[in-house]
């Protein structure tokens, strides 16, 4: 069974940085697509950002430019790195795996408890 469990979250400043990071465990990490996602309450959830097995990398308009995702296939982790944070990146902060190498960059199978980030004005 995948696990995926978040860490990193926290409260900012505007303007601050933070690192969020995911640790997979339970599958085959090297061969899954891996996304951060963000909710904020009655919205739905917003794919940020998305890192293929290929290394490919997506980003949601909204943090191009800010946020960095990577993946580190040794330590079955990958990472959110987010710069030039704004108020309205507050959100809780999901990272997903999925195994199914043809899945759409917005499909994915395994969910973590997601992570709470706070950016205060």
């Amino acid at each position: 069974q995948v696990q995926l469990v978040e860490s990193g979250g926290g409260l900012v400043r505007a303007g601050g940085s933070l690192r969020l990071s995911c640790a997979a465990s339970g599958g085959t990490f090297r061969s899954s697509h891996m996304g951060w996602f963000r909710q904020t309450p009655g919205l739905e959830r917003e794919l940020v950002a998305a890192i293929r097995v290929s290394g490919f990398t997506y980003y949601a308009d909204s943090v191009k430019g800010r946020f960095t995702i990577s993946r580190d296939n040794a330590k079955n982790t990958v990472y959110l790195q987010m710069s030039s944070l704004k108020p309205e990146d507050t959100a809780t902060y999901y990272c997903a795996l999925s195994p199914r190498l043809a899945s759409p960059i917005n499909e994915y199978d395994y969910w973590g408890q997601g992570t709470q980030v706070t950016v205060s004005s």
